[in-house]
């Protein structure tokens, strides 16, 4: 089961205008997202994050994922509980690349949708391709026989994600984020997750916000464009940033970045209200 490994509380004595429930991306964990959960308290929004199965100060071995349908139920749990302990709050879930599949997903299932009062999605897992044609002919195979093993082809960690080498270093040096080579089960239900979503984008109805850097080289800014182009959503928006790259969060600009969310939840707030 994830840990509960964030809760920063809003600190004025007001209920806050919402809640934002934080879903990391793959081989990183909630922790990192202090610096967001902080502005998003300052503007009177309460924080919650989890980490996965694998990540962070999770159970199971790290970087492993048995199952990203695991994740999703544990994101409903979680939200669930939430909502509980804070009723009448708007909820809002915040996914990042793998992370923002999950959310999404989630969000497909009519009890957490009427749970949310919108989703926002930064650098989506979307259109994935496996690094090389034969790891999507084995994966489904090998994830069975040996879901554990590394495939050394399969490890991103030279492609650029920040414009900050400061974030960078910060990022790979910190012991909670998983910089091995990935594990093939994982990179399996990356696979199986994005094609469903890719296969499913017509029956999205979540009021969503995708946020994006055009020089993205993990995760496919196009298929974000895809995504907000075929959604049924009534409430739909999208952001390409020009020359950004793929951790939007960690870029220099990310105090505006963050503050793009923040004025979408606002104004979904009270377009939901008028």
């Amino acid at each position: 089961m994830s840990r509960d490994a964030l809760t920063i509380g809003n600190e004025s004595r007001t209920l806050p205008l919402g809640i934002l429930i934080i879903i990391h991306g793959l081989n990183e964990h909630s922790g990192r997202y202090t610096d967001f959960a902080r502005q998003l308290n300052f503007c009177n929004f309460g924080v919650y994050a989890m980490d996965w199965i694998g990540h962070g100060g999770s159970d199971g071995l790290h970087g492993y994922v048995p199952s990203l349908d695991h994740v999703v139920a544990d994101t409903g749990s979680f939200l669930e509980k939430i909502k509980s302990d804070n009723p009448g709050i708007p909820c809002f879930l915040y996914g990042h690349s793998t992370g923002g599949s999950v959310v999404l997903k989630a969000a497909s299932y009519p009890y957490i949708e009427e749970l949310v009062e919108g989703v926002i999605i930064t650098s989506p897992a979307l259109r994935v391709t496996p690094s090389h044609p034969i790891v999507g002919a084995v994966a489904p195979i090998f994830s069975l026989v040996a879901p554990r093993y590394q495939f050394k082809g399969a490890n991103k960690r030279g492609i650029p994600v920040s414009r900050d080498p400061a974030a960078l270093v910060a990022k790979y040096t910190d012991p909670l984020v998983y910089t091995g080579p990935m594990r093939i089960r994982t990179g399996h239900e990356i696979l199986r997750i994005s094609s469903h979503l890719m296969r499913n984008f017509k029956s999205v109805t979540v009021p969503f916000f995708v946020l994006h850097g055009t020089a993205d080289k993990v995760t496919d800014p196009l298929a974000s464009q895809d995504l907000y182009n075929e959604a049924a959503s009534k409430y739909k928006h999208i952001r390409l940033y020009d020359g950004f790259l793929h951790d939007l969060l960690f870029e220099p600009e990310r105090e505006e970045i963050a503050q793009d969310i923040i004025e979408w939840m606002v104004r979904k707030l009270s377009y939901h209200h008028t």
